[in-house]
């Protein structure tokens, strides 16, 4: 059974069903989706500022041209796409899968560019501890995008 756009849930709780009608999921379903909004929010501003760190480590910590680009370029990236999700969030509107994922694979690149590009000590280990950070946190939030989008089109 296909559901039409007006009556399919979103996850956001914007738009969903009109004012006058009842939402009916219960009150705690209700707390926990809210709960995971937040969440994923506050974990995008979160990687969006790591990727800042990762544009601006190459200032910090010596680093050769191939590191310096390679942190500058992806730091932005992460950045963007990680500020991205969380205005959309901010909006009422369900993170992108695919921005969230493409974020998590960046964090994986850090971690084998680090010694792909063999950074020096102190900018290795940020670049590393960076990578992982970001790996983790934005594949939950994939996950979470992931689970959002499901729940959003179930059939009733």
């Amino acid at each position: 059974m296909h559901q039409s756009a007006d009556t399919v849930d979103s996850g956001t709780g914007a738009g969903d069903r009109p004012a006058d009608e009842p939402d009916p999921r219960d009150a705690s379903t209700q707390i926990a989706n809210e709960e995971r909004r937040r969440k994923t929010s506050v974990i995008s501003g979160i990687v969006a500022a790591l990727g800042v760190w990762v544009a601006a480590s190459v200032v910090v910590f010596d680093a050769g041209e191939t590191a310096l680009w390679n942190n500058l370029f992806v730091g932005i990236v992460i950045f963007l796409a990680a500020g991205y999700n969380g205005y959309r969030l901010s909006n009422d509107v369900p993170m992108s899968i695919g921005v969230a994922t493409l974020v998590a694979v960046l964090g994986i690149w850090l971690i084998v560019s680090a010694a792909l590009f063999g950074m020096l000590e102190m900018l290795f280990w940020s670049t590393i501890a960076a990578g992982f950070l970001i790996a983790g946190l934005a594949g939950y939030n994939a996950y979470e995008a992931r689970e959002t989008q499901t729940v959003a089109t179930e059939t009733a």
